[in-house]
């Protein structure tokens, strides 16, 4: 059973023991969640939040590395893409930089629109949280995973952490092997 696979049974049992339903209750994860996920499985990670709200939270990549002192390429951003209408994909990029769908539909072999960016309401469905708060790991599903090969440059990276407030910390040697992501360049 992959990892995201067990999270995604952590979370289920979680909710339905939470809310005493009988079937997964789609409410939306919080930072919570996710250090009960880095808990149960031991994950070398951490929530962090940083001393200084910035308005807005830690949403965006500028904020998130204003609040926390470090340049912008330590940041790692979570983005889900929604390929022929039905399937998901989650890219980390890291930093400002931007994911080129042409690259990702070359690399499917699909046509350009076949690739889309997911809306806020299919994020919060597949990931079960909030755009600006996905973390790379510990969402409501299983997701195919890929990794721009930028992020493995870094040392120690932050992404969402559940909520604008939050960020995750890990070491990128872990995210590999956390989040079982193919490496994939997909930065134009």
């Amino acid at each position: 059973m992959c990892f995201n696979t067990l999270i995604t049974h952590y979370t289920a049992a979680n909710r339905i023991a939470s809310t005493g339903a009988g079937a997964y209750n789609s409410a939306m994860l919080t930072a919570l969640d996710l250090q009960a996920c880095i808990d149960t499985h031991g994950i070398q990670a951490e929530i962090v939040r940083p001393r200084t709200d910035p308005a807005g939270g830690c949403a965006t990549v500028a904020a998130a590395a204003q609040a926390m002192g470090v340049p912008a390429d330590a940041i790692i951003k979570s983005v889900l893409f929604i390929i022929r209408r039905a399937d998901p994909l989650l890219i980390i990029v890291n930093g400002e930089r931007r994911i080129d769908q042409k690259t990702i539909a070359r690399r499917l072999g699909l046509g350009r629109k076949q690739v889309k960016m997911a809306t806020p309401a299919e994020v919060l469905a597949w990931t079960g949280f909030p755009v600006g708060a996905v973390p790379p790991f510990g969402h409501a599903q299983s997701l195919p995973t890929w990794v721009d090969p930028s992020v493995l440059e870094q040392g120690t990276i932050l992404g969402g952490g559940g909520e604008a407030s939050a960020l995750v910390r890990m070491k990128v040697v872990d995210l590999i092997p956390v989040t079982h992501a193919e490496v994939v360049a997909v930065c134009g």
